[in-house]
């Protein structure tokens, strides 16, 4: 199973750079979500579910993607 790796950049399928900075817990659901920073633009703060996060990405509705998961550790990066 895949999971995320804290202070490392990933690859967005639409192509943008992010640094994953932490995993925040939803103070009454208790899911997680994955609190990433853009490395590009004014850096801004995001957040997603964990599971949403680490999905793949939906090749009906995005035939031309060749990238596998909605979010890919970028090697060599850092």
């Amino acid at each position: 199973m895949r999971e995320v790796q804290l202070k490392k950049v990933y690859r967005h399928f639409k192509g943008g750079l992010y640094l994953v900075e932490d995993i925040a817990r939803h103070s009454e659901t208790g899911e997680d979500y994955v609190v990433y920073r853009a490395l590009y633009g004014s850096g801004e703060l995001w957040i997603r579910q964990k599971l949403m996060f680490l999905e793949e990405v939906d090749h009906i509705k995005y035939p031309q993607v060749k990238q596998k998961y909605r979010f890919e550790l970028v090697e060599n990066m850092n």
